[in-house]
């Protein structure tokens, strides 16, 4: 496959190349496939979250307990209090029904 560069950029892509200790050729190719594998996963994640149900989520996060996590998933102090990962309409209903603490 042949391809056309800018001057900057060969001449960047060359003096990175052997700071790596790899051909232009490895870096170019090592370039595109992390390139490709962001797209596709970006693609993937789209394609899966059409099939997701917002009320299915919901109800499932409803019927998590809304409580304080064991001393061991704690974060460290000085990172301050973790926020809920339950949508507010399910900590509103949790709280209603006297669930939360």
């Amino acid at each position: 496959m042949s391809l056309r560069l800018p001057n900057s950029l060969h001449e960047a892509a060359k003096e990175l190349a052997e700071r790596e200790g790899i051909s232009v050729n490895q870096l170019v190719a090592t370039a595109l496939a992390e390139k490709l594998s962001a797209l596709m996963t970006v693609e993937y994640l789209q394609r899966r979250a059409k099939h997701g149900d917002r009320a299915k989520f919901l109800a499932a996060m409803a019927k998590v307990p809304d409580v304080e996590p064991a001393k061991w998933d704690r974060l460290p102090a000085g990172l301050g209090k973790a926020k809920s990962s339950r949508p507010a309409k399910a900590r509103s209903r949790a709280k209603a029904r006297g669930t939360t603490k």
